[in-house]
């Protein structure tokens, strides 16, 4: 007997730079995710600081120019900070997570970066497997850093 079934489409995606004109789009991207989202106006003002920067995932095909994932880091005296990151429910599993964070590490090589850190929900295992799959090691804890009784996870990434 046989059995049809249907093999997903491999979606395609682009990486651009994120400017101040994606602040809504992220934002709203933002509030999936997190108990405490980022406004559209504080998106505008960390994209205005010369030091941040990020990258947008967009899906090529669609006519949707909305990211549907993105990353914002910041470079400080040689060390970089993953500020957030977001990938939208329908676009997990792609590879969107590593592909941004593997944009950022290319910029922080090319800035001659030391170090990279971020601050990861100790409840959040897939977000926790794939900083550890790309080097990341934890370096301490913040405890209740998140609006309920979970801490953060603080992990870091030599880049030399």
């Amino acid at each position: 007997m046989r059995i049809p079934f249907i093999t997903p489409r491999r979606r395609e995606y682009s990486l651009e730079p994120l400017t101040v004109a994606d602040s809504a789009a992220v934002a709203l991207l933002h509030q999936e995710d997190f108990v405490r989202p980022w406004s559209d106006g504080e998106f505008e003002a960390l994209l205005q600081q010369d030091t941040v920067f990020g990258y947008a995932a967009r899906e090529i095909g669609h006519g949707n120019e909305n990211p549907v994932g993105f990353v914002l880091a910041r470079l400080v005296a040689g060390e970089g900070e993953i500020l957030t990151i977001a990938v939208a429910r329908g676009h997990r599993r792609q590879g969107l997570g590593w592909q941004l964070l593997d944009a950022v590490l290319r910029e922080l090589h090319a800035q001659r970066a030391e170090a990279l850190f971020l601050e990861v929900d100790e409840a959040n295992i897939g977000a926790i497997a794939l900083y550890r799959r790309m080097g990341f090691r934890e370096v301490g804890k913040r405890p209740g850093y998140y609006q309920s009784d979970r801490g953060a996870l603080v992990m870091r990434r030599d880049l030399r």
